[in-house]
């Protein structure tokens, strides 16, 4: 079973930064994609920003500028640093992790949420 360990939420002011980083255990097949959706009160989750294994990268408009995504291919750990955050900003944050199709199938995994508190 693949656990997602996430790590970095908290609270913030306007304008500032935080960085998140999420490690996966347990995977038996390489994670072609890995990255961060989020989800404020009433709204559906929706994607933040992703990375694939072949350094490909793909953003949500909102964030593109102030957010980055990065990994760290060999210990299996995405990282989103945020900085110039707007109270928008606020909502839990999940990661993700996504091995692609595999001779087993394709498998999805979820961590359990961290959340961002961007205050005015």
């Amino acid at each position: 079973q693949v656990r997602l360990a996430e790590s970095g939420g908290g609270l913030v002011q306007a304008g500032g930064s935080l960085r998140l980083s999420c490690e996966a255990f347990g995977s038996s097949f390489s994670l072609n994609a890995m990255g961060w959706y989020r989800q404020a009160p009433g709204k559906q989750r929706e994607l933040v920003a992703i990375s694939t294994s072949g350094g490909s990268t793909n953003y949500a408009d909102s964030v593109k500028g102030r957010f980055t995504v990065s990994r760290d291919n060999a210990r299996d750990t995405v990282y989103l640093q945020m900085s110039r955050l707007k109270p928008e900003d606020t909502a839990t944050y999940y990661c993700n992790a996504d091995t692609g199709v595999t001779h087993l199938g394709r498998y999805v995994y979820w961590g359990q949420g961290t959340q961002v508190t961007v205050s005015s």
